[in-house]
């Protein structure tokens, strides 16, 4: 007994050091688990998916610990261990954090410890994808191709097709991982702009090793794209320029101009990093109805609640009015913490300042 419990003081002291304070995987914070293959101290979520890989570990309070185990612990730890399966990682790749997806993590993990891919070469993805068709909810074989020289991702509607269905810039690409909205848990949203309006493309692999290289093939093609545009930008300023999450996205019921109009329900999505609001008639939609810009208060905007004075059609009662120098637009939310969220998120990016090019 006071051998286990001398041990368990000695991991708990490990756990406590700067280098192992967090997970060696998603940087989730207080780590309680620990891989005593590899020597690495890593949260209850991403010890699940070493387990799944042999990986072996412990909890460090309820299980016992081995003396020459507690010793291999000592002896690395997450910060001597790193360097080894981490000397490579591209600029462009995306390292998963606590609240990332799954499929993410998972592919993150496999990545380094399993498939051992970060030794310098650029790993491209296979040529198909699933694309959900734009009228309609099928998901159909679809040939793509990616090139960093040109900037561009090209699609094929058959793989002996003579021409692309499309030829997408690489400039304003945005690519998010979306597996509920989709539905497969290799789902993933590619946006992009044509002809002054956002596209969606709606895309999965069978394969979540596949789907995640076409993810940081897609990084990889932005990050050069982004190092060839602002060649005096460091990687601290662009890195976090190649993909981007959406601040918040889901239904609400939408008004007119006139605010008599009759309540329709969309789907809605707020970029903060373009200050845009769009809104679909469905979230699957790959094109917007409309999009709404998001100033500051400076300059005119504002975001509160409100109690409609028409209600046509309305069926949710919590309303958020957002105020633009043009007009008043009038959403309801079904319950009142959809509603606290979207003003939150709206006043997050009310009150950020403009870029100089959205001035």
């Amino acid at each position: 007994m006071a051998n286990r419990e001398r041990n368990q003081r000695i991991l708990l002291e490990l756990v406590k050091q700067p280098g192992n304070s967090r997970c060696a995987d998603c940087g989730a914070p207080d780590p309680e688990w620990a891989s005593y293959k590899l020597g690495v101290f890593v949260c209850l979520n991403c010890s699940g998916i070493h387990r799944n890989l042999s990986s072996r570990v412990k909890s460090l309070k309820l299980d016992f610990w081995e003396d020459e185990l507690v010793e291999f612990m000592k002896s690395n730890g997450n910060d001597r261990v790193r360097p080894l399966y981490e000397k490579a990682v591209p600029a462009y790749y995306y390292r998963p954090q606590e609240n990332d997806s799954a499929i993410l993590r998972e592919q993150w993990i496999r990545a380094k410890y399993e498939r051992m891919e970060f030794s310098g070469e650029i790993k491209y993805p296979p040529g198909i994808l699933w694309k959900k068709g734009r009228d309609n909810s099928h998901f159909l074989k679809r040939k793509f191709m990616l090139s960093e020289r040109e900037f561009t991702l090209t699609y094929y509607n058959k793989e002996n097709s003579k021409g692309p269905k499309a030829v997408i810039s690489i400039k304003d690409l945005n690519a998010i991982f979306q597996p509920e909205k989709i539905g497969h848990p290799n789902g993933l949203q590619i946006t992009y702009q044509e002809d002054g309006r956002t596209r969606n493309l709606y895309v999965y692999h069978e394969s979540p090793e596949e789907i995640v290289s076409w993810y940081n093939a897609i990084r990889s093609a932005r990050y050069a794209y982004l190092k060839t545009a602002y060649p005096t930008g460091s990687d601290e300023e662009l890195i976090p320029k190649i993909t981007r999450k959406y601040l918040k996205e889901g239904y609400m019921e939408k008004t007119g101009p006139q605010q008599t109009e009759p309540f329709k329900k969309r789907w809605f999505i707020l970029d903060s990093e373009k200050r845009k609001l769009f809104y679909y008639k469905g979230l699957l939609d790959a094109e917007e109805l409309g999009v709404i810009f998001i100033g500051t208060e400076s300059k005119g905007y504002s975001v509160k609640e409100c109690v409609p004075k028409h209600a046509r059609g309305n069926k949710w009662k919590h309303g958020v009015l957002l105020e633009t120098p043009e007009r008043q637009f009038v959403f309801m939310c079904e319950q009142e913490r959809e509603q606290r969220e979207w003003i939150n998120a709206l006043r997050q990016v009310l009150l950020r300042p403009m870029s100089p090019l959205q001035l």
